[in-house]
């Protein structure tokens, strides 16, 4: 084991301590940190060390970072077991540095992989902890590479990539300018505005619109059982495709970020056998003026329902192209306000939204001169296994970047695609891409698809799958549902005019059909394919229990 040690490192500034409401964005990632696993929400970065820095230089580089940005001496106050209301920034304090002398022989990389996975998987004290943890690993008394552990209620990934530059730049020696754009508090300030508050109401207005009539589980079908959240991932480089990505958004006049969104929404709506994919989308929310250059936390979900039902791919990247905007300008929203309306149409329709696609493009958020320093694939393309994650959705893709080559992973629940089949998918979209730099390709029934990918396609050859409104029901699986959350003797479950009734017999127990609806909509998580009625036949009386 490498021989370590902790060096405290002291920070202040002359400006008072300041206090205010949150962001819209550090409520939302709070919320998230409260609800999932540290080590899904916690991220990690290696940062390269500038070849003329030495120990003292590394540690007052990470001072003057802390003395620069106020999201880094921003704290959120309360009790840890409730969602905190303010965030304070503090004017004088402290963080702690590990500092690992490398073995001789010891890969820097394997060892700064190891500190990060066990620092993410440790929550941060929200109302107390500085939000990064830093290991300097070093080599005969000099640094070669700096560690990493981010929390995500401070910073996202732009700003991680921000802080990165003007760590290389601090650590070299050399000097920055005062920061030019806002503070956390000065965001906050901006959001609660009338322009602000318009923009939250127009956002709640486009998801309550996809949330009410678009697909509430992408993935239905016979393979799909209970969610099990921890993923397996593949990591995937390419050069070839890195210069098909270009040609394509070329050829087609898009983004490269649509079109990869694109075929990536192709792939997943043959493998659903579905035309609508509804998938949730990272979105940096820097498009507003004075926020590129944000330290902090503003990333929130855009909520994108793309029809794949359309000729040629060159048609579903435009389309995808216009969603993505629409998406990404509605994603700065109240999260508690969304989330009540993800419960209020649920308890309407009686199926949960369940966030089964994901795409998260970080590629903007390390700069192109220091991803081209990383070195090619040995092959190309080069894919790769990496243990699985906590990861809740069941198809994720990762876009870590495309300038020179393209680096993305994919995290795949074993019931959408399992390890042969994630392989499939990747080769898939990498030779959809080199299409698209070339040729447009035929989608729909009579489509390229098939033989393009060799993907499987969501097959229902159950005797009671039945399409109501937008979703894929199966019937057995909502009888199955309801036996065991009400502890139901028997159970008749029948699609007939229209509507979804349960007869359940529960014997000397009585419910109301109220008290039926709330116990199967608090069970339905991580129940895809099932769905409460929209009528009970209940000892205790009948009805939608909605009311």
């Amino acid at each position: 084991m490498s021989p370590q040690q902790d060096v405290v490192v002291r920070f202040g500034v002359a400006t008072a301590e300041a206090e205010g409401p949150l962001t819209l964005g550090q409520d939302n990632m709070i919320r998230c940190l409260r609800h999932d696993e540290p080590s899904h929400m916690n991220k990690q970065a290696s940062w390269a060390v500038p070849a003329t820095a030495d120990l003292a230089g590394c540690l007052a580089a990470l001072r003057t970072l802390a003395e620069r940005h106020a999201a880094l001496r921003t704290v959120f106050p309360g009790p840890a077991d409730r969602q905190p209301e303010r965030q304070r920034v503090r004017s004088a304090g402290e963080f702690t540095v590990r500092v690992i002398a490398l073995e001789e022989d010891e890969d820097p990389a394997e060892c700064a992989e190891r500190y990060c996975w066990d620092g993410r998987r440790q929550a941060f004290d929200l109302a107390e902890d500085f939000p990064l943890r830093f290991a300097l690993l070093t080599r005969d008394d000099l640094p070669v590479l700096l560690a990493v552990v981010i929390c995500h209620a401070q910073l996202d990934g732009v700003a991680t990539g921000l802080l990165y530059q003007e760590w290389l730049a601090l650590a070299a020696g050399g000097t920055l300018p005062p920061p030019v754009a806002p503070t956390p508090i000065e965001v906050a300030e901006q959001e609660r505005s009338s322009s602000g508050q318009r923009r939250t109401r127009a956002a709640l207005r486009h998801w309550e619109h996809i949330l009410a009539d678009r697909p509430s589980a992408v993935f239905a079908d016979d393979r799909i059982g209970p969610n099990d959240t921890l993923l397996p991932t593949l990591g995937v480089r390419s050069t070839e495709a890195a210069a098909a990505l270009v040609r394509a958004a070329r050829r087609t006049g898009a983004s490269n970020s649509a079109v990869l969104l694109a075929c990536y929404a192709a792939l997943a709506a043959h493998r659903a056998a579905r035309g609508t994919v509804v998938m949730a989308a990272l979105s940096a929310n820097r498009h507003r003026p004075g926020l590129a250059g944000h330290i902090g936390t503003l990333a929130q979900d855009a909520l994108l329902a793309v029809d794949t039902d359309c000729p040629d791919l060159d048609t579903l990247i435009g389309r995808t192209q216009a969603q993505a905007l629409s998406g990404y300008w509605h994603a700065t929203f109240d999260a508690e306000r969304i989330w009540q309306l993800i419960e209020d149409v649920a308890h309407r329709r009686g199926a949960r939204f369940a966030r089964h696609v994901v795409v998260n493009d970080l590629s903007a958020t390390v700069p192109d001169s220091i991803a081209a320093t990383r070195p090619d694939p040995p092959t190309d393309p080069d894919l790769a296994w990496y243990p699985a994650e906590p990861t809740p959705t069941r198809l994720m893709l990762n876009i870590w970047r495309t300038a020179g080559c393209l680096e993305f992973t994919l995290h795949t629940h074993p019931d959408v695609l399992d390890r042969e089949e994630t392989e499939l998918f990747a080769h898939a979209l990498l030779r959809l891409l080199d299409l698209a730099g070339r040729r447009t390709v035929r989608l729909g029934p009579d489509g390229e698809l098939a033989a393009l990918t060799g993907l499987p396609v969501g097959r229902r050859d159950k005797a009671h799958w039945q399409q109501i409104g937008a979703n894929w029901i199966d019937l057995d699986a909502v009888a199955d549902l309801l036996r065991a959350e009400l502890d139901a003797k028997d159970v008749e479950v029948q699609w007939q005019d229209g509507e979804l009734t349960a007869t359940v017999d529960t014997g000397d127990r009585v419910l109301t059909p109220e008290q039926a609806h709330a116990a199967v909509m608090a069970a339905l998580p991580g129940h895809d394919t099932a769905m409460a009625p929209h009528r009970y036949r209940l000892n205790g009386g009948s009805g939608s229990g909605r009311d």
